[in-house]
């Protein structure tokens, strides 16, 4: 049986060997490409991500990528956004001034409260393992977390936090401080964690596998 195809998107700001070797380990063949053509025609892509919203925004432009990543997500295409990512994937962000995103999801990106849910300081960035909960919105199963029990931990680094407008495209969150931040967000073919499942283990691998299926 031949090996679901991914193209991992190359724009400069992700952290391609690790999430390469994460989706081969699972069973993918990978491409790693900054080719709109390579793109559009893709069986699966995904879209990595480290650093800041407005620099990410700025080398997707460079690479002629802001209009091909829409363009996917609306003829059907299966797109993984993992952390920086998954939060161009909504229309705006707030880091060093409001930035345009890639509106592929309805929704903004902000700064994670400086305080918990008691109104006591906590540390920002929010990094480190923690568990997923179910959201309320779209449903656990069937989904990227079929394989995956609540409760379960996986790993986190961002000051930033998706702030979906459709609360159905929320499919799990974490809490930090008392305060629930996305974890995992969706809409038909287009999914993405805030989190990094090729750096959360066992968890980790089984979302890059259910997304292999998707």
């Amino acid at each position: 049986m031949r090996s679901p195809e991914v193209v991992v998107i190359d724009y400069g700001m992700g952290n391609l060997l690790s999430v390469q070797r994460g989706l081969e380990h699972v069973g993918a063949q990978v491409f790693v490409s900054s080719s709109p053509e390579r793109i559009r025609t893709a069986e699966r892509v995904v879209l990595p991500g480290v650093g800041a919203f407005p620099d990410a925004m700025k080398e997707l432009a460079r690479r002629e990528l802001v209009s091909v990543i829409p363009e996917i997500a609306a003829r059907g295409t299966p797109l993984l956004g993992i952390c920086l990512g998954m939060q161009v994937l909504f229309e705006t962000g707030a880091e060093f001034g409001e930035t345009a995103g890639l509106a592929v999801l309805p929704g903004s990106v902000v700064e994670i409260p400086a305080q918990g849910a008691d109104g006591q300081p906590h540390k920002i960035p929010h990094v480190g393992w923690n568990a997923l909960r179910p959201s309320g919105g779209s449903c656990w199963k069937g989904g990227l977390l079929t394989d995956v029990a609540a409760g379960e931990a996986v790993y986190f680094v961002h000051s930033f936090m998706a702030q979906p407008r459709n609360e159905q495209h929320r499919i799990a969150d974490c809490y930090y401080g008392g305060i629930p931040l996305a974890a995992v967000v969706g809409a038909e073919n287009v999914v993405a964690c805030q989190f990094h499942p090729e750096k959360s283990g066992d968890v980790g691998l089984r979302i890059l596998r259910q997304f292999l299926s998707l």
